[in-house]
């Protein structure tokens, strides 16, 4: 119990890193990045305790520890942290994943000017989503949460003195304002229902009926809509593609285990008050299921090494939500199991996309080719990645997938388990597309770059990352889901946690993803498939793809120019007849004094004009009050 008693140190390093870096920064320089590594390492290492600890104890003493921070009403609100399954797994991939990345960036980075400042933001980043991770209570995770918000638009912006990172990290805050603002009223709608923003309190209230099905529907939309936004679901995406304006350890942290992973943390934690609802799951069910082939059909046609990195992530986010929309202990499993397992693989595709960036000096997957003869560890690297993405056996996607695949048919939505499976072609084609543009063919960097692999500072967490892409999935496998078994005990749904897998899903979703690696091989690899023929086949379906379907013009043509509009004819309004009536009342007062300011004017012989004036007008009043002009 002593380990987890003081789990509340896990954050606590990252927190004391970034006022480190604040007050010294400019003294450490590059050694910033020495203090941001041993922080996030200490976390890691009592992360790691903890996880042990607590799978060792079952669903048995549950932690969690909290305080009295305001009375309000007679009602208490309190603040701590608590440790269960769920956020003891997410503890060990946010500190690991964050270690990794901020051991990396320190030969990505090295060099940059403002490198005490990207670790500044790095380390308060990774404080703000263990904040997310530990909050025992819906108010707290609230104000870890816009903390993340806050920590992303600054480290996408990080370049700042480029317009496309000042338009991104813009961007990104809006659009996941927007979903910002449904976790804020729901969480509003729960106090008001229930009294109490603590976890276990809206769960018993969902049990025991003291929260009506409407309601819980309401509250659960509209949590979900805060997932969109943070998770980049559809129709709240499209921050996320332009977020890769940012520092490429950037994309691997924001896209692997904090930002995008925190809504379907969130889902998840909410999981008990989503079951009381049909509308709500499968409102989370179709929207991921839409999106994970959506995003998956425009990663096909990208020629940024980022972008299809990005809209990747999109849809294997998507694959997350439309497991735990499944509704069953299965779903629950399969969707946060994925969500550990594409946390290593993910980062360590972005981590490898950034060692090639870092080589090449570009991003443009068609002006690469031929790197794997150079770049050898690279490329073995990024080839498990994607083996791991694309779901083939033994690596952790195949394990994960497989498990969102069965849970999926077992809800009986035979739609969204077709929608799986054409995502899983999609992916396995595109990552492969990659893979083969990149590192195999003719070299085709540009003139005067010398391409050569890595420094072991890069390219040992890339290995830690791609180890945990091969070995990470056999936590949790159909003769042992020993990580199942653990995360559904004690919980009311715990009962049919683990759905035997029919053999023939298996053979299909290896099958198929084998299906789209060699059609990928065929077109870029032996390329005795012409890529510019099937363009010119595909016509109008492959524009879509290329220009994501157009969603960026839409929403510009009906939100960004009706608002702008709007604003305009606010400021008009503001300008001229708010600050007008403001000025006239100013010009008003300013007149008055002007005329008086005359009156007194300094001159001796003005001031006795004006008393003989005053003593003649004085006079006549009185006559005249006296009657002595009335006859």
């Amino acid at each position: 119990m002593e380990i987890l008693a003081n789990a509340w140190l896990i954050p606590l390093f990252p927190l004391l890193a970034f006022v480190i870096i604040l007050a010294f920064g400019r003294r450490l320089k590059e050694s910033a990045a020495i203090v941001g590594i041993l922080a996030n390492a200490a976390s890691l290492v009592i992360a790691l305790l903890v996880f042990f600890e607590r799978f060792a104890k079952g669903a048995g003493d549950y932690l969690n520890s909290s305080f009295e921070w305001l009375t309000i009403a007679g009602h208490s609100i309190t603040m701590g942290f608590e440790v269960n399954q769920l956020n003891a797994v997410m503890l060990v991939v946010v500190t690991l994943v964050s270690t990794m990345v901020n051991i990396y960036s320190k030969g990505y980075m090295h060099g940059d000017n403002r490198l005490h400042v990207f670790y500044q933001y790095l380390a308060l980043f990774t404080f703000s989503m263990l904040g997310v991770v530990l909050s025992p209570n819906l108010l707290q995770l609230y104000i870890f949460w816009e903390l993340v918000g806050v920590c992303s638009f600054l480290l996408i912006g990080f370049y700042f003195y480029k317009p496309e990172a000042r338009a991104a990290a813009k961007k990104a805050f809006i659009v996941t304002r927007i979903g910002d603002v449904g976790l804020f009223i729901a969480i509003a709608l729960l106090y008001w229902w229930v009294g109490s923003f603590n976890y276990s309190d809206i769960f018993a209230a969902v049990n025991s009926g003291t929260l009506l099905s409407w309601q819980i529907t309401l509250v659960g939309i509209l949590v979900f809509v805060a997932a969109v936004g943070k998770s980049g679901q559809f129709p709240l995406h499209t921050w996320l593609p332009d977020a890769m304006e940012g520092p490429t350890p950037v994309s691997a942290l924001i896209h692997a285990a904090t930002m995008v992973a925190a809504g379907v943390y969130l889902v998840a934690r909410m999981f008990e008050l989503y079951l009381g609802s049909d509308i709500a799951t499968n409102v989370v069910a179709y929207v991921g299921g839409f999106t994970a082939i959506f995003a998956a059909s425009i990663g096909l046609t990208q020629r940024d090494i980022k972008r299809v990195l990005a809209y990747s992530t999109v849809s294997q986010l998507g694959y997350m939500m439309l497991a735990l929309g499944a509704a069953s202990a299965a779903g629950y499993i399969s969707g946060t199991f994925h969500l550990m397992t594409h946390a290593f693989f993910k980062a360590l595709l972005f981590l490898a996309a950034g060692s090639v960036i870092h080589a090449a000096h570009t991003q443009d997957i068609f002006e690469m080719g031929g790197l794997g003869k150079k770049m050898k560890t690279t490329m073995i690297v990024f080839l498990i990645g994607c083996l791991a993405i694309s779901g083939i056996f033994p690596f952790a996607g195949y394990w994960s997938k497989e498990e969102i695949l069965v849970a999926t048919l077992a809800s009986g939505r035979i739609d969204l388990f077709i929608a799986a499976v054409v995502a899983a072609f999609f992916t396995a084609f595109y990552m492969f597309r990659l893979f083969f543009l990149t590192f195999t063919g003719p070299e085709k960097v540009p003139q005067g770059v010398q391409v050569h692999e890595s420094p072991k500072v890069m390219t040992y967490p890339m290995i830690v990352l791609a180890i945990l892409a091969v070995v990470a999935g056999f936590i949790n496998t159909p003769w042992k889901p020993a990580l199942g078994d653990w995360m559904t005990q004690g919980m009311s749904f715990a009962h049919g946690g683990h759905e035997s897998a029919p053999f023939w899903v298996t053979i299909l979703a290896v099958g198929i993803s084998l299906l789209g690696i060699f059609l990928s091989w065929l077109m870029y690899g032996k390329r005795s498939i012409s890529n510019g023929n099937t363009a010119r086949a595909f016509g109008p379906l492959y524009t879509l793809s290329y220009r994501k379907y157009f969603i960026d013009e839409i929403y510009h043509a009906i939100v960004v120019v009706p608002l702008r509009a709007l604003g305009k004819v606010a400021d008009l309004f503001d300008r001229y007849i708010i600050d007008g009536l403001v000025r006239l009342v100013a010009s008003f007062t300013y007149g008055v004094g002007a005329a008086g300011s005359r009156v007194q004017n300094g001159q001796v012989q003005g001031y006795g004009a004006m008393m003989l004036v005053g003593l003649v007008i004085l006079l006549i009043t009185a006559l005249v009050a006296g009657g002595l002009f009335v006859s």
